[in-house]
């Protein structure tokens, strides 16, 4: 059995609804505007026309490809291990007994050295490459929309959220997770409803996400319901994190999502880059988030102390209540 989380799995029904798309070549204002209805609404969104070039994707898709399908011994040799979630891991999701089907690979994404990269691949360099290019663009698209998001709020610094990210302590990382394919030789069957990556929502400020076009992605309604996200090659998925909503004191709320277990005959690959402050960077609601109609929900915290009380949480645990205001737990 899968276990995402100590409190019973969510099955309520799913259904499919309109997740907004969002096309990046509309004026700012208007993008703006779409962009704030869909934090605050889904927390969730689909980008269209964001001229991140395919060749970066490309090459940073087969570099994870080549590393997958590398036997078992190979990729334990870069095995995470407490107290550092970096590397690799298959099946366990953190050092708190989630687990899930599936295989990852977590990177710093402003780390200091390669050596890491030696073990992965046989062509470490061509590896740094790609990932170097591909968090490079990603990380322009990130602060970009989240400077776009800071307009549409009305707020006089627009970089008021950005300047995290361009921050060169900046604590973000990149991870790609890989699920693999049905096997189908196997006559095992399988139950319904497998869970491939449990509910939880992303700690970070933001995440940018690039999958190939195998399902399972899904993303939870306020009222429980969830929703499959289908994507196409030229798609990427921007999800709140709990750093934005505690930043927007609760104006844009951060999306709880899980991936399906896979069921298709190919292999499902996701890659994830986190947008995240650095570690001594303190986390509170901007004032223009705060007025007499709209009181402080969220203590002050440094992003430390936050990412220390998400490692030492199961995966589905609401965090972020650690740090609301006593007021508004009653």
């Amino acid at each position: 059995m899968v276990v995402s989380s100590p409190s019973p799995l969510r099955t309520k029904k799913t259904r499919a609804i309109g997740i907004p798309v969002i096309d990046l070549s509309l004026d700012p204002t208007t993008l703006s505007q779409h962009m704030v209805a869909a934090c605050q609404d889904y927390g969730f969104f689909k980008i269209v026309n964001h001229r991140v070039p395919m060749d970066v994707i490309s090459r940073m898709e087969e570099a994870a490809h080549g590393f997958f399908s590398k036997p078992a011994n190979e990729k334990l040799k870069v095995k995470a291990n407490p107290p550092t979630p970096f590397g690799y891991g298959c099946r366990n999701i953190g050092f708190n007994g989630d687990v899930g089907e599936l295989e990852y690979l977590l990177l710093e994404a402003n780390r200091s050295d390669d050596s890491t990269f030696n073990a992965v691949t046989d062509h470490p360099t061509n590896f740094s490459c790609a990932v170097d290019d591909y968090i490079h663009v990603v990380k322009e698209l990130t602060c970009g929309l989240l400077e776009i998001l800071a307009l549409g709020l009305s707020l006089p610094d627009t970089h008021i959220f950005s300047r995290f990210i361009e921050d060169t302590d900046s604590d973000s990382c990149f991870r790609v997770n890989h699920y693999p394919s049905l096997k189908t030789h196997s006559n095992q069957t399988k139950p319904a409803h497998r869970i491939g990556f449990g509910e939880h929502s992303d700690p970070q400020i933001f995440t940018i996400l690039r999958s190939n076009e195998v399902p399972g992605l899904q993303i939870s309604t306020v009222d429980g319901l969830w929703i499959p996200v289908t994507t196409q090659p030229t798609d990427f998925c921007v999800f709140v994190g709990d750093a934005l909503e505690v930043l927007t004191n609760g104006r844009f709320r951060s999306v709880r999502h899980r991936v399906m277990a896979n069921t298709s005959t190919k292999s499902r690959t996701s890659m994830m880059y986190f947008a995240a402050p650095a570690l001594n960077e303190w986390i509170s609601p901007i004032p223009q988030m705060i007025s007499p109609g709209n009181p402080r929900l969220y203590k002050s915290f440094t992003w430390n102390e936050y990412k220390k009380a998400a490692y030492s949480l199961r995966l589905g645990d609401q965090r972020i209540d650690l740090f609301k205001c006593h007021s508004t737990l009653r």
